[in-house]
């Protein structure tokens, strides 16, 4: 990839390293990616974030290429999501929540294969929002925004975003606010 135009990118796997299952080390991610012909490759914490820079500029491509690698090297199926630092850059910029005044644990952004379709918008409609207060989401690009003041854990709002009738046919996977900043910075070009 000498002398090509190359971008960084995140790939955000889904349901790794949680309780013993689907277990994922880092550096046998970071092996997948490099075998992948990714370069700059580096990960962040044991919960499937990694960043690298690749010459496709094609994020689905690049996630199903990641998902097959995975399943081949494991055996066992991981969501994948990639998108570019500079989208990153985006979604932290247009965040509706003033995240600079909340503690990291209290927001968090789920990610989006793709942007939602009627149904699922019909579905967000239907929800009853002002009675999860003072939980709050917003919907940003192929992302949904949500502050939980308590935590996800402990978060009513963030269990009735997660239904199925809500989520079907999408892969989606979050990330606290610490997270997506980190992810931003080691992004940057």
């Amino acid at each position: 990839m000498c002398g090509a135009m190359t971008t960084k990118y995140a790939a955000l796997l889904r349901g790794i390293n949680v309780s013993g299952h689907k277990r994922v080390p880092m550096p046998e991610l970071r092996t997948v990616l490099g075998e992948l012909g990714h370069t700059d490759i580096a990960t962040h914490l044991q919960s499937g974030n990694a960043v690298f820079r690749s010459g496709d500029q094609d994020e689905s491509a690049l996630a199903a290429a990641l998902e097959h690698a995975l399943h081949e090297r494991f055996g066992f199926s991981v969501d994948c999501i990639v998108r570019s630092g500079s989208y990153l850059a985006a979604v932290a910029d247009a965040c509706p929540f003033p995240a600079a005044e909340l503690e990291g644990k209290q927001l968090h952004v789920t990610y989006l294969d793709r942007a939602m379709e009627a149904d699922h918008l019909a579905g967000l409609a239907g929800l009853d929002a002002p009675a999860y207060l003072p939980e709050a989401f917003e919907l940003g690009d192929r992302c949904v925004y949500l502050y939980a003041p308590d935590g996800l854990g402990r978060s009513k709002l963030a269990a009735a975003l997660a239904r199925p009738q809500l989520t079907k046919g999408l892969t989606a996977t979050t990330r606290n606010w610490n997270t997506m900043a980190k992810l931003v910075e080691m992004t940057r070009v």
